[in-house]
């Protein structure tokens, strides 16, 4: 296969590179090849957002859609036929400021400086999904586009400020970032082929259906699977591996729905995980905590739920959540398919029963959920914070008894793992407090969790056991509201009465 540049859109013309590593990222490439240095680095892991740059892409619609990402963990190929926005384009052609950096400047949302580029791409990428002169976004919508952006010397609420100032200022009057000429431009760029880049003898393929990607696989069985970088990018940038050659999973478009058929909820295992989130939120909005807390915008945004899943970590969020409702994996292999429920993929600590050559392909979530269900997450941080224990409750009620029930925790086990003696300790008993603290005592024989640097082993089990008993307090006969036992809206001052 006869190997391509790179080409992509940026500081308003095709941009072509043939000579980079494959693994180069696209912070280095702003950096050090064409000098634009506004994006900074800082965690070079995605948790800082000193790097965030705006992706676009096009989609079937013909409209250009704006995503914040981290820049220091994506691969420049998974670049191609997209359009980059960093903050040297947002200056206007008459040299005014745009909107998002002249309300920073008036609401003194920059001291040092050295994250303002970032904070600025996360809130021009919320920009551009409001009318200027319009109403300003929520205030906490600023706040979840902010959850990737740290800041240690302004401070956040002035920057927030800024969030809701930028749209009453007025529409850039000479904006060199045009989505329609955009939108053609990438018309223009787009393959109908698969892309294959190479460079230093290490390969890149961007197949565009599941059946060339499967082909590509079965070919080469040990290839390297690529979807959002957000944990495959560390192996490079903090772990300095070589990864071989690259399958981009991205630009597959059958592997890039969702759609809605027999009951199930069918995503494919290119969808992000905020496009995923989404749509599981609808059917179950149970989720949608769990879902704003899951990393940040910017890693949500490039991060795939099919690479999650596929990843397998034991303190995975998504894993325990689709346990519980009953989610199906559909795995890959050439162009054969099979469908198993997914807590039968995970066999033991980064393994799992995927045969050579497979992969996942997709998921099907149940749109009908247990008639009580709810997800929770313990963490040093609220935001942007891996999961010392992230659990999730579903059972079925009956005339008063507990006639199904399944549990799943993350961060207690080797893998994601349903608690079932925890299980057997519910079923067929009534719901009430003394079968919950059963339950409870039944998750310490479930699990022997281990103690590391986000949890003691103690905490663990004291934690998952708590968190039955709030989910009981949660959907009892006479339940609390979901403010009564969330400790962040009691500190908020809600009033609290049993």
């Amino acid at each position: 296969m006869e190997t391509q540049t790179i080409r992509f859109y940026h500081r308003g013309q095709v941009q072509e590179v043939s000579d980079a590593p494959v693994t180069r990222t696209l912070l280095q490439y702003l950096r050090e090849d064409v000098r634009c240095t506004g994006t900074k680095e800082g965690c070079a892991e995605g948790d800082c957002g000193a790097c965030t740059v705006v992706i676009g892409e096009l989609q079937d619609s013909g409209d250009v859609e704006f995503k914040a990402v981290n820049a220091c963990i994506q691969f420049l190929p998974t670049l191609d036929g997209k359009a980059l926005i960093t903050v040297e384009d947002l200056r206007q052609a008459d040299g005014a400021l745009h909107p998002v950096q002249e309300a920073m400047v008036e609401c003194h949302g920059s001291q040092c400086g050295f994250c303002t580029p970032g904070f600025v791409m996360s809130l021009w990428a919320l920009y551009q999904q409001h009318t200027p002169g319009g109403e300003p976004p929520p205030r906490q919508t600023i706040c979840d586009a902010l959850t990737g952006n740290l800041c240690r010397c302004t401070g956040y609420r002035p920057i927030i400020d800024a969030g809701q100032r930028m749209m009453a200022l007025p529409a850039p009057q000479a904006d060199r970032i045009d989505p329609r000429q955009i939108a053609d431009t990438l018309r223009n760029l787009k393959r109908g082929e698969t892309f294959h880049y190479n460079a230093r003898g290490q390969h890149f393929y961007a197949p565009r259906t599941a059946a060339e990607f499967g082909a590509i696989k079965a070919a080469e069985p040990n290839i390297r699977i690529l979807a959002g970088s957000t944990d495959v990018g560390l192996w490079v940038t903090k772990q300095f591996r070589e990864l071989g050659n690259l399958l981009y999973v991205g630009q597959v478009e059958d592997l890039n729905q969702i759609a809605e058929h027999d009951g199930f909820i069918e995503i494919g295992a290119a969808v992000t995980l905020e496009k995923a989130y989404a749509a599981l939120n609808t059917a179950h909005p149970e989720l949608e905590e769990l879902w704003k807390r899951f990393a940040s915008l910017p890693i949500r945004n490039a991060g795939t739920l099919g690479g999650n899943i596929a990843n397998g970590s034991p303190i995975g969020d998504s894993m325990p959540a689709l346990i519980a409702l009953g989610t199906q994996v559909v795995l890959q292999r050439g162009d054969v398919r099979r469908v198993m429920p997914l807590e039968d993929l995970y066999l033991a600590y980064q393994k799992t029963a995927m045969v050579e050559g497979e992969f996942v392909a997709g998921l099907r979530v149940p749109v009908q959920g247990p008639q009580h269900f709810r997800t929770y997450k313990l963490s040093k941080r609220f935001d942007e914070d891996i999961s010392a224990v992230c659990a999730a409750f579903g059972i079925t009620v009956e005339n008063g008894i507990v006639t199904a029930a399944c549990i799943a925790f993350g961060g207690m086990a080797a893998t994601p793992k349903r608690a079932v003696l925890a299980e057997d300790a519910l079923t067929g008993k009534p719901w009430n407090e003394a079968t919950a603290r059963a339950g409870m005592a039944a998750l310490g024989q479930d699990y022997t969790p281990l103690t590391d640097m986000r949890a003691t082993a103690d905490y663990r089990s004291r934690g998952a056991a708590n968190l039955l008993y709030r989910f009981w307090l949660e959907t009892r006969d006479s339940a609390l509201p979901a403010a009564m036992v969330n400790v962040r809206a009691i500190g908020a001052g809600e009033t609290v009465s049993a």
